[in-house]
């Protein structure tokens, strides 16, 4: 497996998917500094109730 930030290979799954806990932490860095995003869609009015009556329903 080769780790998502260094591109080494390892074996050891204890930071999986990452190679050590320094990779793991530069990882974490990047989200929250917004390094990396996640595209949205912006909704309207008639969407946004649609979707919480479709959540108010499933409580029940």
């Amino acid at each position: 497996m080769k780790c998502p930030i260094c591109n080494k290979e390892f074996d050891d799954a204890k930071y999986k998917p990452f190679c050590c806990k320094r990779c793991a932490d530069i990882d974490l860095g990047n989200w929250f500094s917004e390094k990396y995003t996640i595209a949205a869609e912006n909704l309207n009015e008639k969407d946004l109730e649609e979707l919480n009556k479709a959540l108010l329903s499933s409580e029940k």
